[in-house]
């Protein structure tokens, strides 16, 4: 029988000691860990309650919806990749299609309610890594992104690839993330900007018609252009469009360690930069709180105004994947956020004062560690496959 099991295979002392504290780390209860049997490689809310439930991207290859309020509610299961699913997204007509990005190279789709197999999304050479919906004149697209470095452009409806995007001189590397700039789109062109493994952030803009990247010029040398903005030093995992105030800036995480607000009005340069440490993966913004979260497994909160550290909790104990900010339906204001991981557990936390404190106090406490073997999550992939995500999940260093 074929194993998984690490301790199976050769370890170095260092690999040997983070399993170790990891195992010893498992047992907390802080952010009421909803415990899923394989990694989590992304989440978005479900937009029909988007107060209390998240789809999260499975590494067993799937997409399960997670009541957070309800942790025995997660056998809602979207399936049909035997791959592990790597981005999830919600759009088309209605808001009625779930998509999922998979190691198969293909787009999934199903329908929301039902959870019914629907079209697949054939095109990429590679790992689809992220996955956007965008509504474009009368179509509805879907915009893909892999690790084939290129983005694709496809009509929801009839399954065609409109167009496909890529970078002809400076070389763009795997795609991490999209997201639609809805600020600076129109009824027939959407606006696109995209995180890679290498360090620039790169703007589009599609039409039914066609495509071009958005090169401008350079605000800091007149009469040269600037094909990308270029604020980190290595790969950018996230990107995040804050419409807190009038002005939509771009927020941004980074494995160079920090989470940045690169400001509109001043063509995307770093306007605050936050220095969360080791990879972030993710970042999440609120009127009062910048969030960041990433390898180093813990949750941090930063006090937006001031631009100092708040808190850091504790809780999970592999690194974390994805923020996503739950609120109330009705006026769309965040009242708590959800972080997941690679450790296979969704946790909320809260965003007042005054319960980050009560976290901040109950974290004091000392944890009463559970048996590594009852609390292990089970991964559900092969040996092979455990290290083409760790591969993966390092890739930044290209």
């Amino acid at each position: 029988m074929q194993s998984s099991d690490p301790r199976h295979f050769f370890e170095t002392d260092a690999e040997q000691a983070k399993r170790e504290r990891r195992a010893a780390k498992s047992g907390n209860k802080y952010g009421n860990p909803i415990s899923l049997k394989s990694k989590i490689l992304a989440a978005v809310a479900d937009p029909r309650s988007p107060s209390s439930a998240i789809l999260v991207a499975e590494s067993a290859g799937a997409v399960r919806r997670v009541d957070v309020d309800d942790p025995e509610n997660t056998k809602a299961v979207y399936k049909g990749p035997i791959t592990p699913v790597s981005c999830v997204a919600v759009g088309g007509p209605g808001n009625g299609t779930l998509f999922a990005g998979s190691w198969d190279k293909t787009v999934w789709s199903w329908d929301l309610a039902s959870r019914a197999v629907g079209r697949k999304y054939v095109g990429h050479s590679d790992f689809v890594k992220a996955v956007v919906c965008a509504k474009l004149g009368p179509k509805d697209i879907l915009i893909s992104g892999g690790a084939d470095k290129k983005i694709m452009v496809w009509d929801i409806a009839s399954g065609a690839r409109l167009h496909t995007l890529q970078d002809g001189v400076i070389n763009m590397l795997s795609i991490q993330d999209l997201v639609v700039d809805h600020a600076s789109s129109s009824e027939n062109e959407v606006a696109l900007i995209s995180a890679s493994s290498d360090p620039h952030i790169r703007r589009w803009k599609i039409r039914l018609d066609g495509w071009e990247q958005v090169i401008e010029h350079s605000p800091d040398a007149p009469g040269t252009e600037r094909r990308t903005i270029l604020e980190h030093a290595t790969t950018v995992y996230k990107l995040v469009l804050d419409h807190q105030g009038d002005e939509v800036d771009l927020w941004t995480s980074s494995g160079d360690g920090t989470a940045k607000c690169l400001s509109r009005i001043k063509h995307f340069a770093c306007d605050d930069s936050f220095q969360h440490g080791d990879h972030v993966r993710a970042v999440a913004v609120t009127e009062q709180w910048v969030i960041t979260a990433g390898r180093d497994e813990d949750i941090k909160f930063w006090d937006r105004t001031t631009g100092k550290l708040y808190c850091s909790l504790l809780g999970h104990y592999d690194e974390v994947t994805e923020l996503v900010l739950l609120g109330s339906s009705s006026d769309g204001q965040a009242e708590r956020v959800c972080s997941v991981s690679i450790d296979g557990t969704v946790r909320c936390w809260p965003l007042t004062k005054t319960r980050l404190d009560a976290e901040v106090k109950e974290q004091e406490k000392p944890i009463e560690a559970e048996n590594p073997e009852e609390s292990k999550t089970e991964g559900l992939l092969s040996a092979e496959e455990e290290a083409e995500l760790a591969a993966l999940m390092e890739e930044d260093d290209e």
